[in-house]
């Protein structure tokens, strides 16, 4: 599994961070998502599926 974030899509609703702390934070300047863990472990699959599915702006994307 690998999580893909497009930063020029991003709007920094924070989605993401709020689902998935362990593999999303934000950036201090403009709010946009930085993918601490782009390729998570099994035991974070749930997190990282619904993250990437509540994304407003559709920045994030799952390979498996």
């Amino acid at each position: 599994m690998r999580i893909e974030a497009d930063t020029e899509v991003c709007i920094g609703a924070g989605q993401c961070v709020m689902t998935a702390p362990e593999l999303f934070d934000q950036s201090d300047d403009d709010g946009v998502v930085i993918v601490l863990e782009p390729e998570p472990g099994p035991e974070f699959a749930t997190q990282a599926r619904e993250a990437v599915g509540l994304c407003p702006s559709g920045a994030l994307r799952l390979r498996e």
